[in-house]
């Protein structure tokens, strides 16, 4: 019986995230200036296509949205619901998913590679300075002073709580607030980093934000196929970088260069130059090989995620460093193009068959 009723209420909350999803797309939709409206034979042509994969028909929003923000029609893009509402969940083992994902285990979880500098952890409620466990009163007293330092929220996505953070004899930049008020407002899961140096190429895009790379990877079996690779970029004064925050995102093409346009948040569309002046066509990412490479091979220590989002910087010495991973990464069809690209038929006829953990992706 429990069971039972279990399933009703996970089919339930899947349709509602699939009816979210679907107002959310439509709603950017009609929000664009220009509106590109799909022919009787593209429709055919989708509809055909995605029956052949998952053996029905699919809503058409989100072909019509990207293909209205591009300009470039495919029957390969990914509509937005189905993409959170199923393929994450067959890819990925969500259960899992919120502790090993939560920012403060990256270190721990991926111990062989660069990361940022953590001074101060607060992990479920619990400090921790420099890795060793602390009582909130010592880490208000080991934080008085604190300069050139980031504090974000370790479990949030989007940017979401990511600040700069200055501290002279326990008064922060935070509106005057003292070390202890920030802690509390910040509640738990939070860190404290120092603030990465940064390539000068990645500077050069906006020197006030680490501008990261965002990469899109899919396990299959004992292959790791690199689906994407976008550089996000933050906008004048801003400290991060998120598309859904107010950045922008651009395509860097194999060769490790960027293509012509950049896209922000969910109109703003052929950005040609960054805030700073920047050129995006052509601009070459630094150690873009040496990124692709550290990521496939981190991906191999990830047996329960398949499909994985990999936040990465590259550092003033020009090596790899990893700020984040997530397990239910957005996908990046406006910056990129349509779906998982060469390997859209691939990776979901692979996933398809499987079952679904949706019911712990939200």
């Amino acid at each position: 019986m429990f069971k039972k009723i279990k399933k009703i209420i996970d089919l339930y909350t899947k349709y509602c995230v699939g009816q979210i999803q679907e107002r959310y797309i439509k709603k950017s939709l009609n929000a664009l200036s220009e509106r590109k409206t799909l022919t009787k034979v593209q429709k055919r042509e989708i509809q055909e296509f995605y029956k052949g994969l998952i053996g029905k028909k699919i809503s058409l929003t989100s072909h019509q949205y990207f293909y209205s923000r591009s300009g470039v029609y495919s029957k390969e893009y990914v509509p937005t619901y189905l993409y959170h509402t199923d393929i994450i969940g067959k890819a990925n083992m969500m259960p899992y998913r919120n502790a090993l994902a939560d920012k403060n285990m990256c270190d721990i979880i991926l111990p062989d590679v660069k990361h940022p500098k953590t001074i101060l952890k607060n992990m479920n409620g619990y400090f921790y300075f420099e890795g060793e466990p602390v009582s909130k009163e010592d880490a208000v007293r080991r934080c008085q002073n604190m300069h050139n330092m980031l504090i974000k929220p370790s479990l949030d996505k989007h940017g979401t709580g990511v600040k700069s953070l200055e501290v002279t004899n326990g008064v922060t930049n935070h509106d005057g607030a003292t070390v202890e008020q920030v802690f509390d407002k910040y509640k738990k899961n939070f860190q404290i980093q120092e603030r990465l140096k940064q390539h000068e190429r990645m500077s050069a895009l906006n020197p006030t934000s680490v501008n990261t790379i965002r990469i899109l990877s899919y396990r299959s079996g004992m292959e790791v196929l690199i689906v994407y690779a976008v550089v996000r970029i933050g906008r004048k004064g801003q400290v991060i970088d998120n598309q859904s925050a107010g950045g922008m995102s651009a395509n860097i093409g194999k060769d490790g260069r960027l293509e012509k346009y950049a896209y922000g948040g969910s109109v703003e569309d052929k950005i040609t130059e960054t805030d700073s002046g920047v050129v995006l066509e052509g601009y070459e990412i630094p150690s873009y090989d040496k990124v692709i490479e550290t990521v496939k091979r981190l991906h191999f220590k990830m047996p329960f995620f398949d499909l994985v989002g990999w936040d990465m910087a590259v550092d003033d010495v020009g090596d790899p460093v990893v700020l984040e991973w997530n397990a239910n990464t957005g996908l990046s069809q406006s910056a990129f193009g349509p779906g998982f690209g060469e390997y859209t038929e691939r990776i979901i006829k692979e996933l398809w068959p499987r079952s679904n953990n949706f019911n712990s992706n939200w």
